[in-house]
């Protein structure tokens, strides 16, 4: 007869070696700092993304408008996001991140001001925006960059998980005070946090350990530098599907996120605590997706699990459109963030593990492009169509030709399902 004693052993073993093979990349002391400053700085940015949406609808009561500042915020990345990857391999990434980090601090802070001195115009948050987005096409890709030179190659395709963990853990985080702090108090708190927030990620920063940066050599023009970059893209069958199938996503199936304002107030009619609630339910199933990412990073079948991912995050899209029912949204919106987060955490860690490193500032470049750059598109798709039929109409549009593309690559494109 077996020693209960024994079996409890077992199974506190079994958990311990479950949590830290899902955190080993903790053990890293720049990556502690990292993960706690962007952890901190987050949850002020998710309580801006909240906020400024819902300024914006409650000063013009338009769809397009919603469309139009998500699109101010991300065609930066989609102009400068390629350039930066070139500057990104020639530069010290945590210099660069100091630098972006800070201008979005400030650009917080001048938002504070905008609204506190009631000045705010919808033009302002659409430049505001458009700032911001000028940042995060050079902060994006060295972040993405820079997880290697915190934890090593052995341990990146967990960092990168659990990147995508604090993110999400944000996401639940920020907008569910969002919600709560645009009740009581309205945005303004909300931009004046997120300034504040800004300087955990700064302090940590300045507290990495990091060798002193040696710049290699610069062979040819920065344009040169970038055809090569787009080159190796290209001529690699497994990037370039990988590419495509990110942006597809994004032009489409991610343009329900610039309608949650509308959804929650016109067609759920839950207010600004059901808009934080609806951003919370995203980021909860977001984190889920994450944190099952980061523990199966020797996971042989990851084809399988993109392919899942890649046709599950458009089904639930036009769930959402088709949903009356608070409850029912905020479950389908659970499901929602962690179809999106399998599918793209698995071609983030995909795409990091075979880049050959003197080319990964590059290629990350190209990819923020897709991934961040490709959305005000979608956004303003949405926008368009919801304006001209109906809220539910501009995300079930997208939702149906995410998943008529999802279902052509599962037909047409067997190297993806046979990903290891």
């Amino acid at each position: 007869m077996a020693d209960p004693g024994d079996v409890s052993f077992e199974s506190n073993e079994k958990r311990s070696f479950l949590l830290s093979k899902t955190f080993a990349a903790l053990k890293h002391r720049n990556y502690q700092l990292w993960f706690l400053g962007q952890l901190i700085s987050l949850i002020g940015t998710w309580m801006q993304n909240v906020a400024q949406p819902w300024l914006v609808y409650d000063l013009t009561k338009s769809p397009f408008y919603l469309g139009a500042v998500s699109f101010a915020a991300a065609v930066p990345s989609l102009t400068l996001a390629v350039w930066a990857g070139v500057v990104v391999d020639r530069t010290s990434k945590r210099r660069i991140l100091f630098i972006t980090q800070t201008v979005m601090m400030l650009n917080a802070f001048l938002l504070t001001l905008d609204y506190f001195a009631g000045w705010v115009q919808p033009w302002h948050i659409v430049i505001i925006a458009l700032v911001n987005g000028t940042a995060q096409a050079f902060d994006a890709p060295t972040r993405q960059a820079f997880t290697i030179e915190m934890v090593g190659r052995e341990d990146l395709m967990n960092a990168i998980g659990l990147n995508s963990a604090i993110f999400n853990s944000a996401r639940i985080m920020g907008p569910t005070l969002a919600g709560i702090a645009l009740a009581l108090v309205g945005p303004g708190w909300c931009f004046f946090i997120n300034g504040i927030s800004f300087s955990a990620v700064l302090t940590g920063l300045l507290m990495m350990q990091l060798p002193h940066f040696v710049p290699k050599p610069v062979v040819g023009s920065a344009a040169t530098q970038l055809r090569v970059g787009l080159s190796y893209i290209w001529h690699d069958q497994m990037i370039r599907s990988l590419i495509i199938l990110v942006a597809v996503s994004n032009i489409f199936a991610m343009g329900y996120s610039t309608l949650l304002p509308a959804f929650a107030r016109d067609v759920l009619h839950a207010g600004e605590l059901g808009l934080g609630l609806m951003s919370a339910a995203v980021g909860a199933g977001a984190l889920i997706g994450a944190l099952l990412v980061a523990s199966l990073s020797d996971f042989t079948h990851k084809g399988w699990l993109l392919t899942f991912g890649n046709i599950f995050f458009p089904v639930m899209v036009l769930c959402l459109a088709a949903s009356r029912w608070l409850p029912l949204s905020l479950l389908i919106l659970v499901c929602i963030g962690l179809g999106f987060m399998i599918q793209n955490t698995t071609v983030n860690t995909v795409i990091q593990s075979v880049v050959p490193d003197e080319l990964r500032g590059r290629v990350m470049g190209v990819y923020t492009v897709v991934f961040m750059g490709f959305f005000p598109i979608g956004s303003l798709i949405a926008g368009t169509v919801a304006q001209s039929f109906n809220i539910p109409t501009g995300a079930a549009f997208g939702g149906s030709i995410a998943l008529a593309f999802s279902l052509f690559l599962l037909w047409r494109a067997p190297h993806i399902r046979q990903l290891a």
